[in-house]
């Protein structure tokens, strides 16, 4: 039986249709990723499965539902600890417990504190019977790794989604509402948040721009397009499959309909002996043709993304030699340690680790603008920087979308060319009638869009991109991949979208602890790869990314395969054929109408056995494709 149901639910903002009639039903255990546009209306979607808004239609909900939402906004600035954030997720119970909780402490302090405001408190959680209160708020905690008595106003971005999250979770939810759950967190954390996920016991719904995590989490896509919810049942690569072919069968339906339109408006339009024999039943007919085409929601329009370069920078752009770093109040701790690396014109430089960490100090290392503490750097010549920051404080709020972006006139130049703002803004996906409004206005899609529009009007042949990703939609975020892999400059790379950086960069620096900067060639799961063959200890820094190599590497090297890697090649392409009808075996039974009658624990078998063949499949097409290069 559904946990819940829409049926023909509409909504719309003026003359705007959010949702056009659509029905959706959530059953048990299903992990559903709800896809879409900026704009199109997938949070507006969530309030109304909270029963916030509706215009109409029918929601039902199954008696003793509840439901929780993580909101996208974290405009919660709480002086309250960690602890007491969650616990009043529970309500009031919990607030009587998050009180106990912080008179307990108090207690502990100050041995000589009066007792009688702990006494009463404990005498209302009896009451309540909510001491299992205390305990599951605990575990929560525990699991997601967070410190109870941290206060939130003083936590980063994304130790704040993660307590939002637990406040969430603690009140056993049986639908649980993610709106952008990765914005503000480290990879690490992400990784740790979708592991928690992925033994959740209740359905989850979640938007997301992170394919890595829609991959490794959705058992089906939902994707909101002009006004209409379609249903994907399976992985992501599946959607994107078959929404290639639905576009293209709509792009051929039109066709059709447009030319068989324009053969009507030849007729009616013919002289006056065509008009003596016209039949009014087809006049009818293409009158309706004429309403449908104007009442027709064409497919919105693509971003077009160009990047002016400028000239070209020296061939090197950063050399680091023996750099320690530390601020001048803290002398006994580095943030960096001997870190030796040498950036040239044209690399593209992964930068991860834990928030706070110092990914923001090492790139003003990277960019000069702040001196080592020990060691030398040493910049490159007309280096132009564009810096995109992922806190957007280039942007005015107060400002029009135009005076951002042209500040004050009505043109900008792209590569060498003047443009009028408005047709540029129109590249972005700012129409005529919304580049006159102020920016506090707009979501933070639309601001991220202005911030690209902003910084690639001006040229730069060193692109800083700190946390480009958040806010933007999977469309945007694959054309600016492609507008990067064409780049020709220089391009330092801050993100937690694991995805994006696998196919962006070239090398990565990675703080793994202990201020250490190991540097690796290739992208994020690169780095998985060589750190977890190599070792943390072994890792070195060096002025050229090159990767570890190990004793059974270098006979390969040498390209003189032993007799074990000749026979290991001959057997590759057997094993990943094998995979490969192994995959499609298994996305054969999730597509399954039945698949999600089962009990959630056979679901999540079946998940985690297509995520290990996936897992499998990629590992032997690296292990073939490296012994076929080095063949003799």
């Amino acid at each position: 039986m559904s946990l819940l149901t829409l049926k023909q639910v509409s909504l719309a903002y003026g003359h705007v249709a959010l949702l056009d009639k659509i029905d959706f039903k959530l059953e048990k255990n299903e992990r559903v990723c709800l896809l879409g546009r900026n704009g199109t209306g997938k949070s507006s979607l969530f309030k109304v499965l909270l029963n916030k808004i509706q215009d109409e239609g029918e929601l039902w909900i199954r008696d003793g539902t509840r439901i929780t939402c993580l909101e996208q906004s974290l405009d919660i600035d709480s002086d309250q600890s960690i602890y007491q954030m969650v616990a009043e997720g529970l309500g009031t119970a919990g607030t009587i417990v998050s009180a106990y909780h912080v008179e307990s402490l108090a207690v502990e302090d100050d041995p000589e504190r009066d007792l009688s405001l702990l006494s009463r408190l404990q005498h209302e959680i009896e009451q309540h019977d909510a001491w299992n209160i205390g305990q599951k708020t605990d575990e929560v905690l525990s699991r997601l790794g967070l410190d109870p008595d941290a206060i939130f106003s003083q936590c980063s971005g994304g130790l704040r989604r993660r307590a939002l999250l637990a406040r969430a979770l603690v009140n056993d939810p049986d639908i649980l509402l993610l709106d952008e759950p990765t914005n503000h967190m480290d990879i690490e954390t992400i990784n740790h948040m979708e592991e928690f996920l992925l033994s959740f016991s209740g359905a989850l719904i979640f938007i997301t721009h992170d394919r890595s995590l829609i991959r490794h989490l959705a058992t089906r896509i939902i994707e909101l397009d002009r006004g209409s919810l379609s249903s994907f049942p399976g992985s992501y690569d599946t959607y994107l499959q078959r929404k290639q072919a639905l576009l293209e069968a709509e792009t051929e339906q039109n066709k059709k309909f447009d030319k068989k339109l324009a053969e009507g408006e030849v007729w009616i339009r013919q002289g006056i002996k065509a008009r003596r024999t016209r039949n009014e039943g087809r006049v009818r007919h293409l009158e309706a043709m004429r309403k449908n085409r104007a009442e027709r929601v064409n497919q919105q329009g693509k971003v077009k993304l160009k990047i002016d370069a400028g000239e070209r920078s020296g061939k090197l752009v950063a050399e680091l030699d023996d750099v320690s770093f530390h601020y001048a109040g803290s002398p006994e701790t580095n943030i960096i340690s001997h870190l030796s690396t040498t950036v040239m014109r044209g690399d593209r430089v992964g930068i991860l680790g834990p928030n706070g960490s110092g990914k923001t100090t090492l790139l003003k290392l990277l960019l000069g603008q702040l001196a080592p503490s020990s060691g030398t750097v040493n910049m490159g010549t007309k280096m132009e920087v564009a810096y995109f920051d992922q806190q957007r404080d280039q942007l005015d709020l107060n400002a029009s979308v135009r005076d951002n972006v042209a500040e004050g006139s009505d043109n900008v130049t792209i590569n060498g060319k003047p443009r009028h703002v408005v047709g540029y803004l129109r590249d972005f996906l700012f129409p005529p009638e919304r580049i006159d409004s102020k920016v506090s206005s707009l979501s933070g899609g639309e601001r991220n869009r202005l911030l690209l529009a902003r910084i690639f009007a001006k040229p730069g042949n060193v692109l800083v991109l700190d946390e480009p990703t958040n806010d933007l939609d999977i469309e945007t975020l694959e054309l600016l991949e492609e507008i990067l892999d064409t780049y020709p400059g220089t391009v330092f790379l801050v993100s937690h979208d694991r995805e994006f950086l696998d196919h962006i960069v070239t090398s990565t620096l990675v703080f793994e602890g202990n201020s250490r900067v190991n540097e690796y060639v290739g992208g994020y799961h690169d780095w998985l790869r060589q750190s977890a063959q190599t070792g943390p200890s072994s890792a070195k820094n060096s002025s050229s990314a090159k990767p570890t190599t190990t004793a059974h590497e270098k006979k390969v090297t040498n390209n003189k395969l032993s007799y074990k890697d000749k026979l290991e090649l001959e057997g590759l392409p057997k094993k990943i054929e094998t995979l490969e009808q192994l995959e499609l075996n298994i996305q054969g039974e999730i597509n399954a109408d039945d698949f999600y009658k089962q009990t959630k624990n056979e679901i999540a078998d079946t998940m985690n056995k297509l995520n290990q063949v996936q897992s499998d499949m990629n590992s032997a097409y690296e292990r073939w494709t490296y012994l076929e290069e080095n063949a003799s």
